[in-house]
């Protein structure tokens, strides 16, 4: 069954248990039929892949056509770790490694060999997505990041290749003022959008909304042929 704008409704669901380094990380796979891709999700410090916000966008995406592949950056005994020292979700390095080791694992696996790869980053996962993107150059189709800290990827921003797009809302005053220097020290191709009267979370009604809608067609721009069809931001 198709919807109206053509796109299969079929999805393929797995959790998957995803092997990189020397941990073994929890993720949840949806793959529409005939995806030309699939958008990795990085969350951000204190959150996990069940993420109620990257959950929403995950939806959208996958209405656009695109896979989704939303994991734990942290195994359980890290995070409780994490909960009481605060020490490895600000590691953006390890961060940005396991996110490369996570990409190597989707590349080999069958259903996803040979697909266009996007990352889809929020708050610290903004960081880790622009580093790791910086070193895998044009493997990575497209990037977003959602409330992010580019500034934590440091010098790894002059090295971005991939389409990046910065999403900020309007009333997040520090984290608009960190991305806006970002954004300047970006050499790819760019976008900076700020979503008027939203906060960092994008809470308020329908902020959240337009932060999936723009992020969906930045992926399908990146990421989608061309006739396939796009959803108004």
């Amino acid at each position: 069954m198709k919807t109206a704008q053509g796109i299969s409704k079929k999805v393929l669901r797995r959790t998957v248990i995803i092997p990189t380094g020397f941990v073994e990380l929890k993720g949840d796979l949806e793959l529409p039929a005939n995806a030309p891709g699939v958008v990795l999700f990085v969350h951000g410090s204190g959150s996990s892949r069940l993420s109620t916000r990257n959950q929403f966008v995950a939806r959208t995406i996958r209405d656009a056509g695109l896979g989704t592949l939303l994991f734990d950056l942290l195994t359980e005994e890290e995070e409780q770790q994490d909960a009481i020292t605060g020490a490895l979700r600000f590691d953006i390095d390890q961060l940005a490694q396991r996110l490369i080791g996570v990409t190597r694992w989707l590349e080999k696996q069958p259903e996803t060999r040979g697909l266009k790869l996007g990352y889809f980053g929020a708050s610290t996962g903004g960081a880790a997505a622009l580093m790791a993107a910086a070193e895998l150059g044009d493997e990575i189709a497209a990037v977003v990041s959602r409330g992010g800290r580019p500034d934590l990827a440091g010098s790894a921003l002059l090295r971005v290749c991939s389409p990046t797009l910065l999403i900020v809302g309007g009333y997040d005053e520090m984290v608009l003022c960190l991305n806006n220097e970002a954004y300047e020290k970006l050499h790819c191709e760019k976008e900076f959008r700020v979503v008027p009267c939203a906060s960092h979370l994008f809470e308020e009604p329908g902020k959240l909304e337009q932060v999936a809608q723009i992020s969906a067609n930045w992926f399908k721009r990146h990421m989608g042929s061309s006739d396939e069809w796009s959803i108004a931001a």
